[in-house]
């Protein structure tokens, strides 16, 4: 064991001129994270100059102002130095001026927990040596106090949002970066699409297209250059796989293999990275698609789109008594993923094929396409499906319904109209309307 040397030199030098610089950027653009590594960080561990100028600007600011500098602030006080010679002081600039230009951080995970670690490393180092001196004079107290509170420095202190130390913040330009829909009525009442954590729901009944809906806004992130992580419960990898090759391609889903050729050649120009993930129905919670997430970003995967097919089939990660119930916690936890990964999230919910007034179509009437309430349907009017343009031939006049509460012998519940027909197990369909009673056996989708 080598004895501890106080006067040898310790700095980044090892990690690389690269290293530092992203280290450098993180503390500017990174508030909390400058905060925490602040406690531990010694200006001079940065192993040129240039670097120890701009990062002791940055907490010389702090210090005085109590609120950490934006970028408009620190190009205010490079054009202001003084007592630098001009080599510093134009590295300082054009430093300041990569930033701006990009403020993407490759392994930026990577950068503060090896930073942090050297940091805290060298202020307990600090703290043994001084502790040395007190040991003679049996300073039990002392010493516990010095090596406990270089423990403690360090850590994440990052209590939530202060209001005048992060004042700055609330002024920033926060981008949404929304991805299109594909859809120009449907991307003009979002705003341009879904954007950063925010959570997309589509709900429609049983074999209406869900999957296939997803699959399309899917790939209009990949065209945008994004990567997309596709979750399915239902299907297989490698059927999704092929429905992606369907919808950016245009070849026929049918007759995928006829133009097999051709689809490589087209996939190829696509600037964005597919990676569908496969689970048995009901088998995984969110949890485990969260924990899936970060082994992703951690071999520095940007993720840019996340689709769950669909939230449904997710297991609850507790047991609830009724299924509304479970469906809520994961929808809450799924809205939280995409808070945590800063990215669009888009799932699908199943819904019986009743609908209420205010259920909204994408309808095309005289050649234009608008969306409309179903109240205001009219017949002829042809409704955009996923198999295509379908003509209304039949419009049921508003009216109110009364609903009905069906309790299958399993415990599920649904909710429909006395109108609304059931496959049942002789083969005809009935609504309540049409003597569906108690006795009658349902078809329903076997589990897995």
């Amino acid at each position: 064991m080598r004895p501890l040397d106080p006067t040898a030199k310790v700095d980044f030098s090892k990690f690389g001129i690269r290293f530092q610089e992203n280290l450098a950027k993180l503390i500017t653009l990174d508030s909390p994270f400058a905060d925490q590594i602040g406690e531990v960080l010694d200006a001079n561990f940065f192993e040129v100059k240039y670097l120890q100028v701009f990062t002791k600007m940055v907490y010389d600011y702090k210090e005085k102002y109590k609120v950490h500098p934006s970028l408009v602030t620190l190009a205010a006080l490079v054009r202001s130095m003084e007592g630098e010679n001009e080599v510093v002081e134009k590295q300082v600039r054009d430093f300041l001026i990569r930033i701006h230009s990009t403020r993407d951080v490759d392994g930026k995970e990577f950068i503060k927990d090896t930073s942090l670690d050297f940091c805290r490393k060298q202020t307990l180092k600090g703290a043994i040596i001084k502790s040395v001196d007190l040991l003679n004079k049996s300073s039990f107290d002392e010493i516990s106090d010095i090596i406990n509170k270089a423990l403690i420095l360090g850590q994440d202190n990052n209590y939530g949002y202060d209001y005048i130390r992060d004042f700055e913040r609330r002024f920033e330009l926060k981008s949404r970066d929304p991805v299109t829909t594909g859809w120009k009525q449907f991307d003009e009442i979002m705003s341009d699409g879904l954007g950063k954590g925010e959570l997309g729901v589509v709900i429609s009944p049983t074999g209406t297209g869900k999957s296939h809906i997803l699959v399309h806004l899917g790939a209009q992130a990949l065209k945008q250059g994004k990567t997309v992580v596709h979750y399915t419960f239902e299907l297989a990898d490698t059927m999704i796989a092929r429905r992606y090759d369907s919808c950016l391609t245009g070849a026929p889903l049918s007759d995928l293999n006829a133009f097999k050729d051709q689809i490589l050649e087209d996939i190829k120009d696509i600037d964005g990275q597919l990676i569908v993930k496969e689970y048995p129905t009901k088998s995984a919670t969110t949890m485990a698609l969260r924990s899936h997430l970060e082994k992703l970003t951690n071999r520095d995967i940007d993720i840019g789109m996340i689709v769950v097919d669909y939230a449904d089939l997710i297991k609850p990660k507790e047991h609830y008594n009724e299924k509304r119930h479970g469906l809520e916690s994961i929808y809450e936890e799924l809205r939280g993923i995409a808070q945590e990964f800063k990215c669009p999230l888009y799932t699908a919910s199943q819904t019986n094929r009743c609908f209420c007034s205010n259920t909204k179509l994408l309808i095309s009437r005289d050649g234009k396409s608008q969306i409309m309430k179903i109240g205001d349907v009219k017949r002829d009017d042809l409704v955009e499906t996923h198999k295509g343009l379908k003509r209304i031939t039949k419009v049921f006049p508003k009216e109110t319904q009364q609903t009905y509460k069906i309790t299958l012998k399993s415990g599920k519940t649904m909710i429909c109209s006395a109108n609304h027909q059931f496959p049942t197990a002789d083969g005809s369909l009935k609504s309540i309307n049409e003597g569906l009673s108690v006795s009658n056996n349902l078809l329903t989708r076997k589990k897995r």
